[in-house]
């Protein structure tokens, strides 16, 4: 009886650290050394209408650990008493550092 109470413990306490680790991969933040690509010139970002219960990530050249890759704009459900924070892009000297659209409590 012990050994199935023991094995239940363990499966528990091993899928809490698997869902911890799940959370923290959903931040992106990364030192790159090349600079991302310009916007084609017929790209036309266009922000759409406010949507109760939403904020709205624009599109924008993400990082996907090997290069650029353009990211859609997407409406986000909105979670209450917390703060979004929006992509960043920013030239660092002669790197780039780049950190993924995430919740402040992220």
């Amino acid at each position: 009886m012990y050994p199935r109470i023991l094995s239940a413990v363990t499966l528990a306490v091993g899928s809490l650290g698997i869902a911890s680790i799940a959370n923290a991969a959903r931040v992106v933040d990364v030192e790159i050394g090349v600079a991302p690509p310009e916007p084609a010139t017929t790209t036309v970002i266009v922000t759409p209408e406010v949507r109760q219960g939403f904020i709205y990530e624009p599109a924008h050249f993400g990082w996907d650990g090997q290069r650029y890759v353009w990211v859609d704009g997407e409406y986000i459900p909105n979670r209450e008493g917390h703060h979004w924070e929006h992509y960043t892009l920013e030239r660092h000297g002669d790197r780039w550092h780049y950190r993924s659209g995430h919740w402040d409590d992220d």
